[in-house]
C-alpha cells in the first residue's frame, strides 16, 4: 500500500506527500491502519508486507532509527484484544530471534553480535510511570536501561491517534503498546485495540481537530460497520538493525532514505 485516498493521521507528521492521478488526490500511505480494519469485513485476520512513506522532521536523521520510506509487517486479528496481540508479539519476537540465531550464527559473529533470547512474558511499565521514571525522552531513557525487551501500554488519548481504543474502565486511557527494546534500540513496535464505533470515531476526530470530511470515505465504512479488533505493525528495518546491532538504520537497506537528507 504506497498510495491512498486516507491514510493514518500520525500527528507528529506535519507534511503530508500528496499525488494526483486520474483526477483523484491520493496521499503516500504512513500505514495502513484504516485498510486492516476494512479488511476484516472478509477476513478472520491478516498479515502483510506494506511499504509505507513518512516524512519525518529532518532533525531525526541523528536518532540512528528514523527512515522516511520504509516497509512495515502488518497484522490485524479481529475480535481480538490487547492481551492476545501482546501475546502475539512476545511469540513473534522470540521465534524471530531463536530461528536467527540458531540458523546465521556465521553472520552474527561477523556483525560480533550476541543475541539474547528473551523470556516471555515481556514485562509491562505504564505509560505515566515511564514518564516520571525517564522524564520527556522516557523511549530513549527507558530503552538504555533495560536488558530484554518491555512492554509500555496504557497511553492517554491525547498521545496517540483517534483509532486507538478508549479502555471502558479507565477514561482517557487507551487499549494500546510499545515494545521497546533493550540495549538502546528503541520502539520495535506499535499497536492496540481500535475503536470501531462509529460516534466515538467521529468525536475522537473532531477532538483532534481533522476535518471529518478528510476521513469520510473511512466514517462511511465505520457508519455501516467496523469490527472490534487488535494489531500491531513492525518496521522491519528495526528488528533488522536490532539483530545485527547496527547503530545507524541506513545501513539496514538499499537506497535507504534519511530525514532532511537527499536519497536515491
Amino acid at each position: 500500500m504506497i498510495i491512498s485516498p486516507i491514510t493514518d493521521p500520525l500527528t507528529d507528521y506535519r507534511v503530508r506527500g500528496e499525488i494526483e492521478c486520474y483526477g483523484f488526490r491520493y496521499q503516500l500511505t504512513k500505514s495502513m491502519i484504516f485498510h486492516k480494519q476494512i479488511s476484516l469485513y472478509s477476513l478472520p485476520r491478516i498479515f502483510t508486507f506494506s511499504p509505507n512513506v513518512r516524512i519525518e522532521p529532518s532533525k531525526r536523521r541523528l536518532s540512528g532509527k528514523h527512515l522516511i520510506e520504509f516497509v512495515q509487517l502488518d497484522l490485524e486479528v479481529k475480535e481480538a484484544s490487547r492481551e492476545d496481540l501482546l501475546a502475539i508479539g512476545e511469540e513473534l519476537l522470540v521465534y524471530i530471534l531463536t530461528r536467527v540465531k540458531a540458523a546465521f550464527d556465521a553472520e552474527l559473529k561477523f556483525f560480533r553480535r550476541e543475541l539474547k533470547i528473551p523470556n516471555a512474558p515481556f514485562r509491562r511499565m505504564p505509560y505515566s510511570e515511564a514518564v516520571e521514571a525517564c522524564g520527556t525522552y522516557y523511549e530513549h531513557e527507558l530503552s538504555e536501561s533495560i536488558d530484554e525487551p518491555l512492554w509500555l501500554v496504557d497511553f492517554p488519548e491525547e498521545n496517540r491517534e483517534f483509532y486507538d481504543r478508549e479502555n471502558p474502565e479507565k477514561p482517557g486511557i487507551l487499549l494500546d503498546m510499545d515494545l521497546i527494546y533493550p540495549e538502546g534500540y528503541g520502539e520495535a513496535l506499535s499497536g492496540g485495540e481500535r475503536e470501531y464505533q462509529y460516534e466515538k470515531i467521529k468525536r475522537r476526530i473532531e477532538q483532534k481537530g481533522i476535518d471529518l470530511k478528510t476521513y469520510e470515505i473511512y466514517l462511511q465504512f465505520a457508519e455501516k460497520r467496523l469490527f472490534p479488533s487488535a494489531g500491531f505493525g513492525i518496521g522491519i528495518e528495526r528488528p533488522t538493525r536490532y539483530i545485527c546491532g547496527i547503530q545507524q538504520i541506513a545501513e539496514t537497506r538499499l537506497f535507504a532514505k534519511l530525514p532532511g537528507i537527499l536519497g536515491l
